[in-house]
């Protein structure tokens, strides 16, 4: 259990690193990565009376779907993992800032946090890999305002695949955290 807590603590201070090439030391004013989730001139929405189409702005795809809450695009609802790793890429962070944004908006909405591992390693291993990534990806909600009651975590390990088979492409199919909202 201590273990499962140091590598916890220990994934928190790499996001807030920044992972790009940053020093070792806690950036959490990094806007590049955390952003402002009140607005003003960064970039964050206004999450006074916010509602979805406020969330729309900046989508990946350019196509109007919003970036986060429960209308989010399906490619904007997982965050995908490097092999054997619970650390979120920064390429997640304008997704994960939308997600924090709109649960800062509305106190009342519920995240349910899925972590998930591919097929490699024992099954008692990838569920504790799919919990690590699931913790991982709170961390950042929590920093981008979201509310501890407003997420919960489960891990499902290799037990869900998102895609079956055994080449590298399918396992990094696999290994992600599916952020589903709760009605």
């Amino acid at each position: 259990m201590k273990r499962i807590e140091s590598v916890a603590i220990a994934l928190v201070l790499v996001v807030l690193a920044g992972c790009g090439g940053q020093s070792g030391t806690a950036q959490q004013d990094d806007p590049d990565l955390f952003g402002e989730y009140g607005g003003g001139e960064q970039g964050g929405a206004d999450t006074t009376g916010a509602s979805d189409d406020e969330f729309r702005e900046g989508s990946a795809f350019g196509d109007g779907a919003p970036m986060g809450g429960p209308g989010a695009a399906a490619d904007n609802r997982i965050i995908y993992f490097e092999f054997d790793q619970s650390d979120v890429d920064s390429d997640y962070a304008d997704v994960l800032r939308a997600h924090g944004s709109y649960l800062a908006a509305n106190a009342g909405a519920r995240l349910r946090l899925e972590g998930h591992a591919d097929e490699r390693g024992s099954r008692e291993y990838n569920l504790g890999l799919g919990e690590r990534r699931a913790q991982a990806v709170k961390q950042v909600l929590l920093l981008q305002g979201a509310s501890a009651g407003q997420l919960s975590t489960v891990s499902y390990g290799e037990e869900r695949p998102a895609s079956i088979g055994s080449d590298e492409s399918t396992w990094g199919l696999n290994r992600r955290v599916e952020l589903v909202y709760q009605r």
